[in-house]
């Protein structure tokens, strides 16, 4: 799987226009949770639908912008947590355990 890391705010304009064209993904990570390294590898392990971009968002090195995805996709903080932006709107959000590749694609079908 390609990572696009989301380091800056200024990208989040980025996402909401990309997202008008395609499907996009923001993973929010800590290296210091071990639920986040499971649900990272398990993302990694499944097969990532076509046509999907990959944001994964480091919490710790970047709390700024993620309070800002908190903020504009009206969702609470939780780490590990996967969003799909689609039309510039959160679509579908999951958290810890509940993140799978096959309940990604499952929404975006």
């Amino acid at each position: 799987m390609n990572w696009i890391e989301l380091t800056d705010e200024a990208q989040l304009d980025a996402i909401i226009e990309e997202s008008k064209t395609q499907p996009v993904v923001i993973y929010k990570h800590s290296h210091r949770c071990h639920i986040c390294t499971m649900a990272k590898t398990r993302l990694e392990r499944g097969e990532a639908p076509v046509g999907v971009k990959f944001y994964f968002l480091d919490v710790l090195a970047h709390r700024p912008v993620s309070n800002r995805v908190a903020d504009i996709f009206h969702v609470h903080h939780e780490s590990p947590q996967l969003l799909l932006i689609k039309n510039g709107e959160c679509m579908y959000d999951e958290s810890h355990n509940g993140i799978r590749m096959e309940e990604l694609a499952e929404q975006l079908a």
